[in-house]
């Protein structure tokens, strides 16, 4: 049976959030076991993707006693509608939306709203984020954590984009709380050749990283 409600436990224990965006069905039905059985947890399947909630409703239904199964890109409150109406267990925004923030508190639904700047990155975390989704991440982004860190140590952080198997150790060890990952978690080498072991593999290097920090 589905987890009704975002499991902290799991999200704590191996903090990822893999971002599925634009992946075939057929492809996210060989890619999920391997993410399940290779130690990660977590999955955010992106509003803007075709068929976005008959993928999240597949993840629930299929592996919702192993896996968060949330929502990203929501942008709008019919976004969250939707999103919500799938059946997703967490909400993830690219921007600060404090309409969004607010009913997501309201219905108790775990929001890493997006934001960049200290500005935006407070705002969000007042608002009421349960973590502030930093994107995008370019540039020296491990440093940026750093210095994010220095002014607002109790804002919890979750840098997204540019996080790969080499450097996302070094994310945590800046003061990430976690990390969202999307094109260098599922790498397109593997899902191109379905080569279903392969991917699952580079899943567990990354939760080894992850579990080592």
């Amino acid at each position: 049976m589905a987890l009704k409600t975002f499991s902290h436990e799991k999200f704590k224990a191996m903090p990822i959030v893999g971002i599925m965006r634009n992946f075939k069905q057929s492809d996210i039905e060989n890619i999920l076991p391997e993410f399940a059985g290779n130690g990660l947890n977590t999955i955010e399947v992106t509003m803007n993707s075709p068929g976005a909630v008959e993928s999240i409703q597949f993840a629930l239904k299929n592996f919702g006693d192993q896996l968060n199964v949330g929502a990203g890109t929501v942008c709008t409150e019919n976004d969250l509608d939707v999103a919500l109406g799938a059946g997703a267990q967490f909400i993830v925004t690219p921007i600060v939306d404090l309409m969004i923030i607010e009913r997501c508190k309201r219905l108790s639904v775990p929001i890493f709203a997006g934001a960049y700047t200290p500005t935006e990155i407070f705002t969000a975390w007042t608002a009421g984020a349960d973590m502030v989704k930093v994107f995008p991440m370019v540039g020296d982004a491990i440093e940026y954590i750093k210095a994010i860190r220095g002014p607002l140590p109790q804002v919890k952080l979750l840098p997204t984009g540019g996080v790969n198997a080499d450097n996302v150790s070094s994310f945590f060890k800046a003061g990430a709380s976690g990390v969202g990952a999307g094109g260098q978690l599922f790498d397109k080498k593997y899902i191109e050749k379905k080569d279903w072991p392969g991917l699952g593999k580079h899943f567990a290097l990354f939760a080894q990283k992850v579990s080592s920090v």
